[in-house]
């Protein structure tokens, strides 16, 4: 009795490749994604907010509050990015390709949905932060913006985001 194992055809090969280079370079760079993210973050706190925002790239700190009487200075930890949280969608999506190579475009457009979800989550997750900062003032609201509320939001975001990876890649 013989397994037959079914190549992978070249175009998949390359995007398994792609995909796992892409889950490195976020390992690797995780700096650089996390200076997007927080850029993006004073970005939309520029727009909703009636005081100022100043986002320090280099040092992945969004100030905002300025001029108002609860200012604070939110950093973008390496714990905090959405970075690992699309990462193992990334790995997962590479080996589903490398098993399934037919299934390449599905996957590809559900990770491309689950990657920005997650994105728009940890978004939402920083709106939150600052809502319940500027509401209940820096102890509590960075308390429960941060350490409650936030995280909730990130999980149930997060198990959003998988749920829909795998719903629209796996679906016919």
């Amino acid at each position: 009795m013989t397994l037959a194992v079914r190549r992978t055809a070249f175009p998949s090969r390359v995007t398994v490749v792609v995909l796992l280079a892409v889950a490195a370079g976020l390992v690797f760079a995780h700096r650089l994604y996390r200076t997007a993210e927080i850029s993006l973050s004073g970005a939309v706190l520029s727009v909703i907010s009636s005081y100022g925002v100043d986002v320090v790239p280099e040092r992945q700190t969004v100030y905002f509050g300025l001029g108002s009487d609860t200012p604070l200075g939110l950093r973008m930890t390496p714990e905090c990015t959405s970075a690992f949280l699309v990462l193992p969608l990334i790995v997962v999506g590479a080996v589903m390709i490398a098993l399934r190579p037919r299934i390449q475009s599905r996957v590809l457009f559900a990770l491309g949905v689950a990657a920005l979800a997650v994105v728009v989550v940890n978004q939402f997750r920083v709106l939150t932060l600052v809502g319940l900062v500027d509401w209940l003032g820096v102890d509590t609201g960075y308390y429960w913006g941060h350490t409650l509320l936030g995280s909730m939001v990130s999980v149930f975001g997060g198990a959003a985001a998988l749920v829909a990876f795998v719903w629209l890649a796996t679906r016919k």
